[in-house]
């Protein structure tokens, strides 16, 4: 999110998480945060692809953030030492059929909320979906959230999932007028869908 009169639109719709994405080689590239004022009750998300500590307490302390969410192949002990520092982490795993879901155990004591995203060219973003099946595999007790390629077309899908850890989804290009650019009109649509 980048531009203060579309995050005002998203904001009207109460989403649980809001994310700004400090990943340099993304076209939702944020180079200036946007001065918005954003209620507490929504979680303000960093995104950051395989950054230097010091660059995420840096940007987490700068811009309030409540979560950092990691994309690229940070390890366990990286995260350990962010969540040393109080920061609260959502680590993303690229799901395929190879996908080891027994590699993630490390990174269950010390990450809030996992995402499981399509494995795809780019650290995240491939616009793809995954075959969901595969999350039966994922035994683990921390929640996870749903994410490549999400549409409004998925949602009854999405209302019959049952995993015991699912907690919600991560929207992003098939909500989108444009990169960085959200389609609050079908965010609306859908979210009405999945009630």
């Amino acid at each position: 999110m980048q531009d203060k009169e579309n995050i005002s639109g998203l904001l009207a719709l109460k989403p649980d998480y809001i994310g700004f994405i400090f990943y340099g080689q993304s076209k939702r590239y944020v180079a200036d945060f946007p001065q918005i004022e954003i209620p507490s009750t929504i979680k303000k998300v960093g995104v950051f692809v395989n950054e230097t500590i010091e660059e995420i307490i840096e940007k987490t302390n700068k811009h309030t953030l409540d979560f950092v969410q990691l994309h690229g192949n940070e390890t366990s002990e990286y995260c350990e030492k962010l969540v040393a520092k109080n920061i609260k982490i959502i680590k993303a795993f690229s799901v395929d059929e190879n996908f080891d879901f027994s590699a993630i155990k490390p990174f269950e004591k010390c990450v809030s909320l996992f995402l499981f995203d399509t494995k795809g060219n780019n650290y995240g973003g491939n616009g793809i979906k995954f075959n969901w099946e595969l999350l039966q595999n994922y035994t683990g007790k921390t929640p996870f959230l749903l994410s490549g390629g999400i549409s409004k077309n998925d949602s009854a899908e999405i209302k019959k999932m049952k995993h015991p850890a699912f907690l919600g989804i991560d929207i992003n290009s098939g909500f989108e007028l444009e990169p960085g650019l959200k389609n609050i009109k079908e965010i609306k649509e859908f979210k009405s869908l999945l009630v």
